[in-house]
């Protein structure tokens, strides 16, 4: 064999072929609609009176569930979670959600009081991003906005014990078919570990897709003494 024999490149590794999974995956389509203008420099200075238009811009382009959003949050351990929930509002105070006290969510943003939301609508190519510390309002105020839900919300945060451990699929049938009866009869019922915190946002990102793949991001981001600074950034 000659030096130059040896140094010879190995003759490249064939493709592999794609699974079916991956044809599946790479066949869908992404943003399959005429997609919104979007101009930044037209943006309110608040982050939340944009986000209002574009909440009831998705809802009337029938974006299903605009309201639902992805919670992420972490541990004392440090470990990052995500879940998706349910927005119940969105003001100057910050953007407000509600579960209990003694889920893994609640415990775990009592350990750290930092969260992120994420709110995605494919309607209009269109994502939201929010990162800030939590804090818990008053009880007072977590029943008032309970009450003023559905008979459902309240009979599921009767029932309570969320994220713990269930023993049959007949014990969960038993305590919500009681929590019905109950939230039926005392609309004004206690749910004591329930609890709404709120969100306050140190950055806002709102993210407009481009078919050519020139996505607009604006951020908010909050300083002391500015107020709310808006930046744009690269996609």
């Amino acid at each position: 064999m000659t030096a130059s024999d040896s140094t010879a490149p190995s003759p490249p590794t064939p493709p592999t072929p794609p699974t079916e999974f991956q044809r599946l995956l790479r066949a869908q389509k992404v943003w399959d609609v005429d997609l919104p203008d979007f101009d930044p420099a037209a943006a309110p200075p608040a982050p939340v009176d944009l986000f209002h238009r574009w909440f009831a811009d998705a809802v009337a382009a029938g974006q299903p569930e605009p309201h639902t959003m992805a919670l992420a949050t972490a541990g004392g351990d440090g470990a990052p979670d995500v879940r998706t929930v349910m927005l119940h509002d969105a003001d100057a105070e910050g953007w407000h959600f509600a579960t209990h006290a003694t889920s893994a969510k609640g415990r775990q943003l009592a350990a750290r009081p930092q969260a992120a939301l994420h709110f995605y609508w494919p309607r209009r190519a269109r994502q939201i991003r929010l990162r800030g510390p939590v804090r818990t309002a008053p009880h007072s105020e977590a029943l008032a906005d309970l009450h003023a839900r559905s008979t459902g919300a309240l009979a599921a945060a009767l029932v309570g014990r969320q994220s713990e451990v269930l023993t049959s699929y007949a014990e969960l049938t038993r305590a919500s078919d009681a929590a019905w009866e109950r939230a039926r009869t005392e609309p004004d019922a206690d749910a004591p570990g329930w609890t709404l915190y709120v969100l306050v946002p140190q950055e806002v990102e709102f993210f407009q897709g481009d078919a050519r793949r020139r996505h607009v991001r604006l951020r908010y981001r909050a300083t002391p003494n500015e107020g709310w600074v808006r930046e744009l950034m690269w996609p």
